[in-house]
């Protein structure tokens, strides 16, 4: 016993928020909250029972997702949750509703069913959707356990006897946020679409599901990589709309196309650890051609994208957390500076977001259960649409995300695509 009368074992664990959560929670306001989702298909109807099951198993294992957030006097934390909770519910026509901290028994996620599809919700001020696709995999493996199969662990399944690393939950930014130089931030005002805004809360999403081997073929007659030809149909997309607005005045047409930095820095945390690229093209230069277009990413990729250049931007991220003077302002003064600073800079400095997951792969005993994945970044912070890329063996899903009734954007993308040989399904939740 400590001198408080308190077992030791009995003390409340909490974690500091990363460097990417610092922000998702200053965002917060009564129609937006910072939710993705993830789902899969399964090859049978969901049972809610054996769901429910299943998660209140496997949640334990992600010390870091069953928690709640607090609000400190200097900063926000995650405090270890063990209320009753989260519960799964059937699924609703509206995905990545707002996420109110005091709701749900405080939990920053939710699991939903419908027919044979299961879906998780998480606020991302527990992690990106690498951590997310964590617990869903291990989630889908104990519920095919439950139904009485034999599921390996392996891939993204996590051995739920097993007792979490610290480096599952450590925040890895911090350890790599070394760079002797702090790269500045792109501050030039980018092409923005002026949408007409839905009701609240609508969300409208557009999947397109086509074959990924067809996708890649096509991106390699351009000589590029799948995500670099598919940021360039996007840019496509957006220098056309921004034709159709005749507003006179150009304006640079950009990305925020999030990175896994685990793919450059050993780390196994299941909390966030991403950093944003913002792969451009400026109209007020010259007509751009398509081809020209993906010449233009892929080169912007290769030089951006490696440990040297993102090592700097971890940095450069790191360094307002690290300062002494600002880590002693009180937490409602730093929720205004960095409202303000996302609004007015921030925000603007992309067009949309275009994030790809690449290709998921599950334990051979899973296989034969899993149909397809779905990732939704869910509602923009502001009116802009929002691309997500999932590919699970041959099946590639693009999920455009929006809350504004046009969808010009969406149109022009996929049947670019179509026009370059890649056949399209779409499906939506539009009336």
């Amino acid at each position: 016993m400590n001198k408080k009368g308190i077992d030791k074992k009995e003390e409340k664990i909490w974690y500091k928020l990363d460097l990417s959560a610092i922000v998702y929670p200053t965002l917060q306001r009564q129609d937006f909250s910072s939710v993705y989702r993830l789902s899969a298909l399964l090859d049978e109807e969901v049972k809610p029972q054996l769901l429910q099951e299943a998660l209140d198993a496997v949640l334990p294992r992600f010390p870091s997702y069953k928690v709640a957030i607090r609000r400190g006097f200097f900063w926000r934390y995650l405090e270890a949750n063990n209320r009753p909770g989260p519960f799964v519910k059937e699924d609703i026509k509206n995905p990545c509703m707002p996420m109110p901290f005091k709701s749900n028994n405080r939990y920053l996620l939710r699991v939903y069913y419908y027919k044979n599809k299961v879906s998780l919700e998480v606020h991302h001020s527990l992690g990106d959707g690498t951590g997310g696709m964590y617990l869903l995999h291990t989630m889908l493996a104990e519920y095919f356990r439950l139904r009485g199969e034999k599921i390996s662990t392996g891939y993204m399944v996590k051995d739920i006897h097993e007792k979490p690393s610290e480096g599952e939950t450590e925040d890895a930014y911090m350890r790599y946020a070394n760079a002797q130089v702090r790269p500045p931030r792109a501050s030039e005002k980018m092409y923005r679409i002026k949408g007409t805004p839905e009701p609240f809360y609508t969300l409208n999403m557009i999947v397109g599901i086509m074959p990924a081997n067809q996708v890649a073929a096509v991106a390699k007659g351009y000589n590029a990589s799948v995500t670099e030809y598919l940021n360039a149909v996007l840019l496509y997309a957006l220098l056309e709309k921004q034709k159709q607005d005749n507003r006179g005045k150009l304006r640079p047409v950009s990305l925020a196309m999030p990175v896994n930095l685990r793919r450059f820095f050993p780390s196994e945390t299941l909390r966030n650890f991403i950093t944003m690229v913002y792969p451009t093209i400026d109209p007020r230069l010259g007509d751009y051609t398509f081809e020209e277009i993906v010449v233009q990413v892929h080169h912007y990729m290769r030089y951006y994208i490696n440990d040297k250049f993102l090592r700097g931007d971890i940095t450069t991220n790191a360094a307002t957390q690290s300062n002494p003077v600002i880590r002693l302002v009180p937490l409602f003064i730093k929720d205004w500076v960095v409202r303000q600073f996302y609004k007015m800079v921030q925000d603007k400095n992309s067009s949309a977001g275009l994030t790809n997951m690449g290709i998921l792969k599950v334990p051979e005993d899973l296989r034969p259960h899993i149909k397809r994945f779905d990732i939704c970044m869910g509602q923009p912070f502001s009116r802009r649409t929002n691309c997500s890329i999932i590919t699970y063996e041959n099946e590639m899903t693009v999920t455009f995300a929006s809350a504004i009734k046009e969808s010009d954007v969406e149109r022009v993308f996929f049947r670019k695509l179509i026009k370059d040989g890649v056949p399209v399904k779409i499906e939506t939740n539009r009336n």
